[in-house]
């Protein structure tokens, strides 16, 4: 917190902003302003709200903050950039980026708010470093619609490849060096992003569908269609990442693309050594890459997963209640910091393990549950705790008592 500190322009709001850290780190079962106030020992959400939507203080500041932090401690020569989206099914139709549209989330087409995220992926360990809303053409086309949310009256819609871009070109403008990028088909399939990652000399090795089409020494195939006519000699067997059961091993297959622009292109594809199902990447590479460098950077994706559960498990990430753009960017720049928090005190409790090989090396959610218990200790007193109980049932009154007026006054 006293990396942040200087970003608030008075000590309450700074003060406020610890407490509603911890409170993202807690053990509630629902992470809101009015729980995690209850749980810091305030009397009323009001302080909570007041710091997401009107105290004065640079949540994009706080952003560039959590990836300095990220990266000095997280650092690897060897880091990979993944991007990827995810999101958080809501209700209404006034939360800011909202509409029905995909997401990987349900697993379907659901009311939902997404955002894109670039996780900072390392062999010590992952946490997310920059975020950005997905503002939907329902919502860049209705100024008032926009107005009344947050985004500017001029906000541009923007793909979420566009996004990637903005975020990854900011990471190196700061002043980071990366060698790959990799990320799912949303990425892939984006010529315009490969495109400013080649400029950039940066390599990448993106997901693209089985229908992708690739220019060869011979002429242009789908992808699916170089698979089927590998040998069995072309296959090999690698590992693409550890993962909680042991090493994910695949079959890899790699084959030389042809391209009159500078630069080593390449088409990887995987196959499961169980189902058979294949998976294709676009790779492309300054100089030659061997067949084990791209594997781990696509093995690398999965850490995004990791990032994901962790964010929303252990730092509430996607429990907001908010509809306004600078809340949400405010809540989840927050609770990036939070996981953070725990992936760095993860990693560095790994670098300087020296204990018994009985013991499995400490999780983030076990790193979270010592810190409760050791650091952290809430008020938990009994006037505290009716006091709280009066409030709910107040504001519970009031808004019944409202809801009854705007009914009598439609009926009449």
């Amino acid at each position: 917190m006293g990396r942040i500190a200087g970003r608030f322009v008075r000590v309450e709001p700074r003060l406020r902003a610890g407490r509603l850290v911890l409170g993202l780190l807690s053990d509630l079962p629902r992470k809101n302003c009015w729980t995690i106030a209850e749980w810091a020992g305030e009397k009323t959400p009001h302080g909570m709200q007041h710091l997401l939507c009107r105290a004065s203080w640079d949540a994009d500041a706080v952003r560039d903050d959590v990836r300095e932090y990220v990266v000095e401690h997280l650092h690897d020569e060897a880091a990979v950039l993944v991007v990827a989206e995810t999101g958080d099914v809501k209700k209404g139709t006034r939360t800011v980026g909202i509409q029905r549209q995909y997401t990987g989330t349900a697993g379907r087409i659901e009311n939902s708010q997404v955002a894109v995220y670039l996780v900072y992926a390392g062999a010590p360990g992952h946490a997310a470093v920059d975020r950005e809303l997905y503002v939907p053409r329902s919502w860049t086309s209705d100024p008032d619609r926009c107005r009344a949310a947050g985004p500017a009256e001029d906000t541009v819609f923007a793909t979420k490849p566009e996004l990637a871009r903005t975020m990854i070109e900011r990471f190196l403008d700061a002043g980071h060096h990366i060698d790959w990028v990799t990320g799912d088909e949303v990425y892939g399939g984006n010529p315009k992003l490969r495109a400013a990652l080649e400029e950039r000399g940066l390599g990448y090795v993106l997901a693209v569908a089985c229908s992708a089409e690739v220019a060869t020494g011979a002429r242009r195939f789908r992808a699916d269609g170089l698979a089927g006519k590998l040998p069995k000699r072309a296959w090999q067997k690698l590992s693409a990442a550890p993962g909680a059961k042991g090493h994910r091993y695949y079959d890899w297959a790699v084959i030389d693309l042809t391209d009159p622009t500078p630069g080593h292109r390449q088409l990887l594809i995987r196959r499961n050594r169980t189902t058979g199902e294949l998976a294709y990447y676009r790779c492309h590479s300054t100089g030659p890459a061997p067949l084990r460098t791209l594997v781990r950077t696509a093995g690398s994706r999965w850490r995004v997963e990791e990032t994901f559960q962790a964010g929303k498990g252990l730092a509430g990430l996607d429990e907001h209640q908010v509809r306004r753009y600078s809340s949400w960017s405010r809540w989840v720049t927050l609770a990036m910091l939070a996981h953070a928090f725990l992936a760095v005190v993860r990693a560095d409790e790994h670098a300087r393990r020296t204990g018994s090989d009985d013991l499995a090396p400490l999780t983030c959610n076990e790193i979270q549950h010592l810190f409760l218990t050791v650091v952290v200790r809430p008020p938990s007193d009994l006037a505290h705790r009716i006091g709280w109980s009066d409030w709910r049932r107040r504001h519970q009154a009031r808004s019944q008592a409202s809801h009854y007026r705007r009914q009598a006054t439609a009926q009449t």
